[in-house]
């Protein structure tokens, strides 16, 4: 699964001003929560075979069902199921052509236990048939900030109330939701082949797991599709979509890959998908398993309540995927692209050999989040995957709420707790650092064994490691101890000097968290007359210095020279010694250290240089960066820059690259830049004609006012997010309907992007209903994802916003408002 969080909770990291205003933060120690245990396997399952109908108008599943199961170790004469909310209409004991009724309990509505009349012997197939309705929007059930909802089965605008909206069915499995729509033993260590027919409206497509075997009529105006899945997989994998949907055949090999889209998006299917087969070669051929299904399906569904779902052999999209010929200009892999990667990854990770508990959730979605970056390095290049790479170790952290949790947690409050920013960012770079340590023919190796001697069954963390070790023959129990099974990270301080007599180079590197010291191999490259010599070390004790001989004074020292390393880092090296990383050291994250160096001392003419010449750095992200990092209003920047910016924002190959020099001109307020922002308005890029009217109203606040209006009825989000912007400049309450009804229009991650725009306008709001609906707005998000961090920046907005609303009639109701919402925030669990 590829959650919201990855894809949204990032903005709040990297946008602008109020996130500088959240409070200093330390990582909070959990008290001891229960252990969770792996399930206890009294029956397995073998096969389920479903054949549903759908009652549109009730949102109601009809449902069959034929499940095949064996006692696992023991002989047994009864049988739980997980059913969620159901109408039982029949339990029966399916022999041969004859059904023996069985007495059963259901009374709490969640578990079936069933008296199977007499002994099952262990290792004995029996075949058990319920019927049953399904009413999964009558559950009184709760999702998590990462899987929003968990009724399993979703009905999206059955009655065409929507003008517009598109009709569709469909399911979301995990974590364990598929028991809100069939009958079965929802965990993740069991396992079971399928079978699942579907009656539909005969004007749908349908899609599920496997190969589509049979389309037969079904009465006036219906259809039953049966689609078979001959290989075992989990029962939180197993989906059904149904809808209007164009289907664009493409193939890996001589398998069958489709992408199913709305039919406005249909023309671009080959550009949003196109690259999933040359993906399904590139890894198969990097894990030495080929792609282990026979098919393999993308969906786009609206209104999902995540970011993706690697179901298998079919996975499902959130609708942000959708883009029309406008929108993929501005495409970008880290917040789109990537997911496809991802969710691909997961059918080996995930789908072929699965966690078997939630605890273990890190051998299914970290190996994911470290594929999106391992895809990025073949496809674009080392300083895309760096960035990737980059970008999820700042996101994880960002987050002190990660620093005490384990990578492998035995002991949570709730499953969904597992999908965090340590399951997946920080697992993906622990990934990433072993690999690094082992070398990538050793470390794919080892990948390859883990998935051989588990395939079609189910992994752990310790499996990884025995699979890793047996590639390497090395003991890698120190590195799965202190980056799998404990907290936290390093947090180091890194110190130079030189001895002139000896000719010796010290480094002097100490571990100054709290806690255990970690053990950390090293790479140190030593720069001396323009080469570098690579020395491998072993950090084991809390202080530590290494010494290199040298010939001369080294004009760099680069520590952690492959730049994998989870830790914080503060490098007390002299800004000159940043310059020459800049220029000499080759990786993207050398770059990125010595510009935002620079971007501390932009009072020195050095740092100045520095970030001129990164603005036409090789790499789009780093051009960007250092866009991001001037300081504007000092008047030496700003001249040493502006004609390079305006360069950038009329000319840049990268839409991202000029949206950020618009910015930045914006923040100059020159005159003389309103052609550039009124040409740009013209841009093709919803992204660069957005950053253009924030520029506009600037240098031309009336007449960005009056362009804004005529934008209102846009549907793209950047352009409604630009739109906003300029209604926070300068516009007032009688803006604050359309704003606040567009914000509650969008979907959930459309609304952490709007989110700068609406806070900046409450500060204009002199009406107090208005105020404090923006305000409960800002405390709901807050709400809803303050395990995963999002509570924090958003006290600090929304304490911007307190610092800034100064004058109109509503200064002391606005304080009292948003000292009680930040009070709300602080008391919610």
């Amino acid at each position: 699964m590829k959650t919201i969080l990855t894809l949204s909770l990032g903005l709040l990291a990297t946008s602008a001003s109020w996130a500088q205003q959240a409070p200093t933060l330390t990582p909070v120690t959990e008290p001891q929560l229960p252990y969770r245990a792996t399930d206890t396997k009294i029956n397995a399952l073998v096969h389920t075979k479903l054949a549903v109908g759908f009652d549109y108008a009730k949102r109601h599943l009809n449902g069959k069902a034929w499940l095949t199961l064996k006692p696992y170790a023991y002989a047994t004469d009864s049988l739980r199921l997980d059913a969620k909310g159901f109408d039982i209409k029949t339990v029966a004991l399916v022999d041969g052509t004859t059904q023996q009724p069985l007495k059963y309990e259901y009374a709490d509505q969640n578990n079936l236990r069933i008296q199977l009349g007499k002994m099952m012997p262990a290792g004995t197939p029996y075949t058990v048939y319920i019927e049953y309705t399904a009413k999964p929007d009558e559950l009184k059930v709760k999702g998590s900030a990462a899987i929003t909802d968990a009724k399993g089965l979703y009905f999206i605008n059955p009655d065409s109330a929507v003008k517009g909206k598109p009709v569709q069915i469909w399911t979301q499995g995990e974590t364990e939701a598929s028991s809100a729509w069939f009958p079965t033993i929802d965990r993740p260590n069991q396992k079971a082949t399928s079978e699942i027919s579907m009656t539909v409206p005969s004007k749908y497509v349908t899609l599920s797991n496997g190969k589509l075997v049979s389309q037969t009529p079904a009465g006036a105006g219906l259809r039953t599709d049966t689609w078979k899945m001959e290989l075992p997989h989990a029962p939180y994998l197993f989906m059904m979509a149904v809808g209007d949907f164009k289907v664009y055949e493409d193939k890996w090999r001589d398998k069958p890959v489709t992408y199913y889209l709305e039919p406005k998006y249909a023309p671009f299917a080959k550009q949003i998908f196109g690259d999933t087969p040359e993906m399904m070669e590139f890894f198969s051929k990097k894990l030495g398993v080929d792609y282990p299904w026979n098919k393999y399906a993308q969906i786009v569904a609206r209104d999902y309540v995540s970011g993706a779902m690697e179901n298998t052999t079919a996975t499902l999209h959130g609708e942000f995927l959708q883009m029309n010929e406008r929108e993929l200009l501005d495409r970008e892999y880290a917040n789109n692209q990537s997911v496809i990667a991802h969710e691909l990854f997961h059918q080996w990770f995930g789908d072929y050999v699965t966690a078997e508990s939630w605890s273990n959730l890190t051998v299914n979605e970290s190996m994911a989040d470290m594929s999106e970056a391992l895809w990025a390095e073949y496809k674009y290049g080392p300083d895309a995957a760096d960035a990737h790479r980059a970008q999820y170790i700042r996101a994880y952290l960002n987050n002190p709420n990660n620093y005490s949790k384990d990578l492998v947690r035995f002991h949570y409050g709730d499953k969904e707790e597992m999908f965090d920013g340590v399951t997946y960012q920080k697992g993906g770079a622990i990934q990433d650092m072993l690999r690094a340590y082992l070398g990538d023919d050793v470390y794919f190796a080892g990948l390859n064994q883990y998935l051989k001697q588990n395939a079609l069954g189910n992994g752990e963390a310790h499996q990884l490691r025995l699979a890793m070790e047996a590639a390497s023959g090395r003991d890698l129990n120190w590195f799965y101890n202190q980056w799998y099974y404990n907290a936290g990270h390093p947090e180091v301080s890194i110190d130079y000097s030189w001895d002139a007599a000896k000719k010796m180079q010290s480094v002097t590197i100490k571990q100054t968290q709290e806690g255990s010291v970690f053990q950390l191999p090293l790479a140190v490259d030593v720069y001396v007359n323009g080469k570098a010599e690579r020395h491998m070390v072993m950090m084991r004790q809390a202080t530590e210095t290494f010494q290199f001989a040298t010939s001369a004074k080294p004009e760099l020292v680069n520590v952690d020279a492959t730049k994998r390393t989870v830790w914080m880092k503060k490098d007390n090296k002299p800004l000159a010694e940043y310059a020459y990383q800049y220029s000499h050291a080759p990786l993207y994250m050398d770059r990125r250290e010595a510009i935002l160096a620079a971007k501390e001392k932009q009072d020195e003419a050095a740092a100045c240089t520095l970030l001129v010449r990164a603005l036409s750095d090789k790499f789009y992200n780093l051009r960007s960066v250092a866009t991001q990092a001037l300081d504007m209003e000092k008047a030496a920047v700003a001249k040493a820059t502006a004609p390079t910016l305006r360069k950038l924002a009329a000319n840049d190959p990268q839409n991202s690259v000029r949206v950020n020099a618009l910015t930045a001109l914006a923040k100059l307020k020159d005159k003389k830049d309103e052609k550039l922002f009124t040409k740009q308005l013209q841009s093709q890029s919803y992204q660069v004609s957005g950053a253009a009217l924030r520029g506009l109203v600037a240098v031309a606040p009336a007449k960005a006012l009056a362009q804004a209006k005529t934008l209102e009825t846009t549907e793209n989000q950047a352009t409604l997010s630009a739109v906003i912007d300029v209604y926070a400049a300068q516009g007032t309450d009688a803006q604050w309907n359309f704003v606040r009804d567009k914000f509650d229009a969008v979907p959930l991650q459309g609304r952490f992007e709007l989110l700068e725009g609406l806070a900046n306008m409450l500060v204009r709001l002199d009406d107090a209903t208005n105020f404090a609906q923006g305000v409960d707005r800002v405390k709901a998000l807050a709400i809803q994802y303050k395990p995963q961090g999002a509570a924090e920046p958003l006290i600090g907005m929304l304490q911007s916003v307190k610092q800034r609303k100064t004058s109109g009639p509503i200064v002391q109701q606005a304080q009292q408002i948003i000292d009680k919402a930040v009070q709300d925030i602080e008391q919610a669990k």
